[in-house]
């Protein structure tokens, strides 16, 4: 997995590409990135997904904690760019009823905008 972080006003933007998966490699953690954001002071979160091919149950549960993590402190993390493939795991886990999601980054940035 491979994140690219990029500031878009008061929006932080995660770029995520490759599988949200639990792997033998040092790879960068979801949860602990969003983190970093929210120590920083940032508040609005949008995880781009376009480019993520698979999740598994540890990708799921960062996703979770990030979100978490996220409202604990007031602030809000929506997803945009879900493959048909990864709407599925999220309807059947249920986080399709708890997250915001978006079939593109526009409109989920557009969305930070409303109150």
């Amino acid at each position: 997995m491979i994140i690219t972080i990029r500031d878009l006003g008061d929006v932080v933007i995660f770029d995520i590409e490759g599988e949200i998966q639990r792997s033998g490699h040092k790879e960068p953690n979801l949860h602990q990135a969003v983190k970093s954001q929210l120590d920083s002071g940032r508040r609005k979160i949008l995880l781009n997904l376009e480019n993520v091919g698979f999740i598994d149950s540890y990708g799921v549960g960062e996703i979770l904690a990030s979100y978490t993590s996220t409202q604990n402190l007031g602030g809000k993390i929506k997803l945009a760019g879900i493959s048909k493939k990864l709407g599925l795991a999220f309807k059947i886990t249920w986080l399709d009823r708890v997250f915001e999601v978006f079939d593109d980054e526009a409109a989920a940035l557009q969305s930070f905008a409303k109150p």
